[in-house]
């Protein structure tokens, strides 16, 4: 009669157990992608219960519309390159900033996308961005340039060159280039929320437009502090 053996080892035996490995850097940017969209989920459901429950006398404008889908846009690409400091820097100051930068412009785009469903309105604008700033004597940001009508890209974006060289970047490379990337994107954007803020009818765009200036102006203050520590200078603006 044969006896069958066990593989497992006895109490008491001489061989250890094999730690288990933390994620793999694949799984661990699933496991991101997989929280942003709840996020950007939870943002949108937000966004779509208070644009029904708003006052019916407030009818959103052209820049009520515009800066939602606009900023956005702009938010979203924030929230790309954030994913990517988050997952690849080992710089707990860039990993925690990025982190604030990712859960709050993600919810913020949601929130957006959700009035602008409930308004009945493309999630999207057509025939070129930041039409809907009509008059830029309103509030003219140092450090950006005028425009007059649709532009075919907003200030402060990222091109396709810049983000392919973010996601091979490691290391200290890639935490100065984020910040660089990041605060030159904050740069960029706030002409738009500051004026939302000043000219945006509904008042839930002018609360949130206000927030994001005060918000990204202190992120804007540390980042070019975290890039003067590391021997770094800000970008130039485009």
């Amino acid at each position: 009669m044969t006896s069958s053996v066990s593989n497992a080892s006895a109490p008491g035996d001489s061989e250890t157990t094999e730690p288990v490995a933390p994620p793999h850097r694949s799984q661990r940017s699933v496991l991101l992608v997989l929280g942003v969209i709840a996020v950007l989920l939870t943002g949108f459901a937000a966004g779509l219960l208070v644009g029904k429950q708003q006052d019916s006398s407030q009818k959103p404008s052209a820049v009520d519309i515009g800066f939602s889908q606009d900023m956005s846009v702009h938010h979203l690409q924030a929230v790309e390159m954030s994913a990517l400091a988050y997952d690849g820097s080992t710089d707990p100051a860039v990993k925690r900033l990025a982190y604030d930068i990712l859960t709050t412009q993600e919810n913020q785009a949601g929130r957006m996308q959700g009035w602008l469903q409930s308004w009945g309105e493309p999630q999207l604008s057509v025939g070129g961005y930041m039409g809907w700033m009509t008059d830029m004597s309103a509030h003219h940001h140092s450090g950006t340039a005028e425009h007059s009508g649709p532009v075919a890209a907003m200030p402060g974006m990222a091109s396709t060159e810049e983000l392919a060289a973010l996601r091979q970047a490691t290391g200290p490379a890639l935490d100065i280039m984020f910040l660089q990337l990041m605060l030159r994107h904050h740069q960029g954007g706030m002409p738009m929320a500051e004026y939302a803020a000043q000219r945006a009818d509904v008042e839930v765009v002018r609360s949130l437009a206000d927030s994001m200036v005060k918000t990204q102006s202190s992120e804007a203050t540390l980042m070019t502090q975290m890039l003067a520590e590391r021997h770094a200078d800000p970008l130039p603006f485009n």
